[in-house]
């Protein structure tokens, strides 16, 4: 029956863990964790910058296809994908489906030196536990699932995708629900996406280490980078020329005075400013990135016109301020060119939440009474953004385990209470299924 209730999802769960089939999934999960743990180990070792993620992408295509997945393929984006069919469907079904997916990429840039190091139960490397943990879990997932013959009420699709940190702006969740007005079955289309695009029932996200906390809430950002352009010249002779730098302090002096709300919650930040070649150079640009977030998209919206209006007023003052203050014996004080400026986007996830009548979330918080485990919701940018601003039941949980040092050299993950985070994503998933069947 469809999960309507805390309570009736709590029967549906505990009727779930009591099948045969689900305890043959539980003892896989229990009897496997040196292969789980040497997948990571492989896993970490293959570098997946942003925007780099091609060669983890194909060792992961590879293990679908050896657990025996069906309609392995990679992408236009770069995601890999994988079906688990429900048996009793005809192929060209189109109805409901389940995403499971987590994202390939990491923080670290191209050449940084990854040296997996693995003691027992515990892995140190970049990426060890943002995202390996949650890659290594999903393909856990898929064994344990294969490996018992779970016969699924709707089909499941798996996700290894592209581009959730930084720059990457969850390039390939919203690649994946950017295809959603694609219709079709398997035999309509190439791609895989032909297939299940537009039917994404509930999206459940694994993202590094955890077993009892989940992101339910989009942290939504803007991101922006601020170009300023002007002719340049010698410090000296052609003194009074427009500055670009001095331009870009004033916006930025104006930006950081903005004020904020505590509710909802907002924040600003300047991250990076580059500009000029020497000093006694006049500066020919000057950049600088800001990164707006918010639990609220109005506030994305008036940030982003006010670092509009800062921008524009810094440039026009100084433009209307040029020339003055030039030394007398400078021969060459000639007018240059004015200042120019770009405000470039290069960041946007979106801000939404997960209801708190949702079947996902009764579903979760059912699962984790039956498993002893306290529910914490928790706020964040994920790969969720994307689907909770269009919608679709989604939310972010960790794989199990325990992680520490993200985005640092000095990354950590040890497997302690992994399988109990496996159980976790399981009977969210099968819960989840039923209640797509039923849609």
């Amino acid at each position: 029956m469809p999960l309507l209730s805390r309570n009736s999802a709590y029967s549906q769960v505990t009727a779930l863990a009591g099948r045969r089939p689900v305890h043959a999934a539980f003892a896989w999960l229990h009897g496997n964790p040196k292969a789980i743990m040497d997948w990571q180990a492989a896993l970490v070792a293959i570098p997946a910058p942003p925007f780099g993620e091609q060669a983890r992408a194909a060792w992961l295509a590879e293990r679908f296809r050896d657990a025996g997945l069906r309609h392995v393929e990679t992408d236009a984006a770069g995601n890999v994908l994988g079906l688990l069919p429900a048996p009793h469907l005809p192929s060209e079904s189109t109805g409901p489906v389940v995403l499971l997916s987590a994202h390939l990429d990491t923080v670290f840039p191209a050449g940084t030196p990854i040296q997996p190091i693995l003691d027992g139960d515990r892995l140190t490397a970049p990426g060890a536990s943002d995202n390996a943990a949650g890659v290594v879990g999903m393909l856990a997932i898929v064994h344990a699932l294969i490996r018992a013959r779970i016969e699924l009420p709707a089909p499941l699709v798996f996700a290894g995708n592209v581009g959730e940190e930084g720059e990457g702006d969850l390039r390939g969740v919203r690649h994946l629900y950017r295809e959603g007005a694609i219709a079709g079955s398997p035999n309509e289309r190439s791609s895989s996406l032909g297939w299940f695009a537009g039917r994404i029932a509930a999206h459940i996200v694994l993202d590094g280490a955890g077993t009892d906390s989940v992101v339910t809430q989009a942290l939504g950002s803007s991101r922006f980078q601020v170009s300023i352009t002007g002719p340049g010249g010698h410090s000296f002779t052609d003194a009074g020329t427009p500055n670009p730098i001095a331009a870009l302090a004033f916006a930025l002096a104006a930006v950081a005075e903005t004020p904020l709300p505590a509710d909802p919650l907002t924040t600003l930040n300047l991250g990076t400013i580059h500009g000029g070649t020497s000093v006694n150079s006049i500066p020919e640009s000057a950049q600088a990135t800001f990164d707006f977030r918010s639990t609220g998209p109005v506030q994305l919206v008036r940030l982003e016109a006010a670092l509009r209006r800062s921008v524009e007023d810094a440039v026009a003052h100084v433009n209307s301020h040029a020339r003055s203050g030039v030394p007398a014996k400078a021969a060459n004080s000639r007018t240059r060119g004015p200042l120019s400026f770009t405000i470039s986007k290069i960041g946007d996830r979106p801000a939404a939440n997960l209801p708190d009548d949702s079947p996902l979330l009764a579903a979760l918080r059912a699962v984790d009474r039956h498993l002893g485990l306290r529910t914490d919701i928790r706020l964040g940018s994920t790969d969720a953004n994307i689907p909770l601003s269009l919608g679709v039941p989604a939310l972010s949980m960790g794989a199990g385990g325990e992680g520490g040092a993200a985005h640092t050299l000095a990354e950590w993950y040890s497997a302690k209470e992994r399988e109990t985070g496996l159980r976790r994503v399981l009977l969210l998933t099968l819960a989840m299924l039923e209640w797509a069947a039923e849609q």
